[in-house]
């Protein structure tokens, strides 16, 4: 008896702090629409700034070889190939987007290069300077760069070009 009669009393006490009249939020009283709700975030745009060039690549003869480009623009080679281009550029691309959102970047991991006699060669291990949980700065942009490695096998003279795609989403 004595518990109950304290319960009351706090119940008491604690509608006397309240001021003015008390009312309940009601979830039922609007009528319920179908109609989607409008998204007011701003759509991710992808612009590319600059292609991945390895402009030209010197071969020491037939075999394999592998021309590597790093986002921060060092270069290595190794096997048959022994010089890349001083005109050799990593990609940069820029996404524009909601500031302060953290995005998803997905990049392939081979890029196929077609040669206009039929002839394909590949970018391997296509690699960014993203870091691991990117995120859109304060001025609405993300930019980052890309470089591989340019896997050749065999006599592959010629000029080579691809296309990929670079997939962006908002977590």
């Amino acid at each position: 008896m004595l518990v109950r009669s304290l319960l009351v009393a706090m119940l008491g006490l604690a509608a006397s702090t309240l001021s003015g009249p008390v009312s309940a939020q009601c979830r039922l009283c609007t009528a319920p629409t179908s109609e989607p709700v409008a998204d007011t975030t701003p759509p991710v745009a992808l612009e590319v700034e600059a292609n991945i060039d390895f402009d030209r690549i010197v071969l020491a003869g037939v075999g394999e070889g592998m021309a590597t480009l790093r986002p921060d623009g060092s270069r290595q080679t190794s096997g048959t190939i022994v010089s890349i281009g001083g005109r050799a550029m990593v990609g940069s691309i820029v996404v524009r987007g909601e500031a302060g959102r953290v995005v998803r970047v997905s990049l392939p991991s081979r890029i196929a290069l077609h040669g206009i006699n039929g002839s394909e060669i590949g970018i391997e291990q296509v690699v960014s300077d993203l870091p691991a949980s990117p995120r859109i700065a304060s001025d609405g942009t993300l930019s980052f760069r890309i470089g591989g490695a340019l896997h050749i096998v065999g006599d592959v003279d010629g000029d080579y070009r691809g296309d990929f795609s670079v997939d962006v989403d908002y977590l």
